[in-house]
């Protein structure tokens, strides 16, 4: 899987980089991004520790990035509204399941299997939030990451993190891949990512150029959601 994520980042152009979350960097954004292989598992160790990094200067503390690098990817870094306020991020660490102790004796609960009643004990989640969760969650047939949940419309990232607290994928629905080289553009529109026109963007573009022969082709269609690439090609082949 390294080889094939360096063979697909080694061919691609400049990638347009939207404001993300450093702390759910997977490794095929890793690898966009310009980082290694070692500074990619050093936060991704980091992070099954269930610990979150809160600043700039905490994501280079934990995976040792060079100031170089640090200074082109930061600008994009997103970090919930409560990580600018000292007082309440201390409280929050103090507190809650940044606490090594406390994160030890967390059972999480499946993000597969969960009812709407159980994500309303989030705080933040209400009855249209929890039920919009369980719709995206039926259409995609199931969450294959927790960061999906990212995805869900008006899900603030804050609310995301303490949900992510408590439930996580644990049970991953078995997914038929849709392969890119033969599906029509009604079979690509399905997956809840690609819109109908985009969809049907992909199909033309075949149709010009023959077989798609990486992902990172996908770039080239009109409108195409790069920035959610790393959720998109879970669904997708060649």
């Amino acid at each position: 899987m390294i080889d094939s994520l360096k063979s697909e980042v080694s061919t691609m152009d400049t990638i347009r980089v939207f404001p993300f979350n450093p702390n759910f960097i997977t490794d095929f954004k890793g690898y966009t991004l310009g980082m290694s292989i070692d500074e990619i598992d050093r936060l991704h160790n980091f992070r099954n520790n269930n610990e979150f990094v809160n600043s700039a200067e905490e994501f280079q503390k934990i995976t040792k990035v060079s100031d170089s690098l640090l200074s082109i990817i930061s600008p994009y870094f997103k970090f919930p509204e409560w990580t600018q306020n000292k007082k309440n991020n201390f409280a929050f660490k103090k507190n809650s399941f940044l606490n090594k102790d406390v994160a030890e004796k967390v059972t999480w609960k499946d993000l597969n299997a969960t009812t709407a009643e159980e994500l309303q004990q989030i705080s933040g989640i209400g009855v249209k939030l929890s039920a919009r969760i369980i719709k995206f969650r039926d259409r995609l047939g199931g969450f294959l990451v927790d960061e999906q949940l990212y995805d869900v419309y008006g899900l603030e990232e804050d609310v995301v993190y303490r949900t992510l607290n408590q439930f996580k994928v644990i049970t991953k629905p078995n997914i038929v891949k849709i392969n890119v080289n033969t599906a029509t553009a009604a079979e690509l529109s399905k997956l809840i990512y690609l819109q109908k026109h985009v969809a049907e963007g992909i199909v033309n573009y075949r149709n010009l150029n023959g077989s798609i022969n990486s992902l990172n082709e996908l770039k080239k269609i009109e409108e195409f959601p790069f920035e959610r690439i790393d959720r998109i090609g879970l669904y997708l082949s060649l």
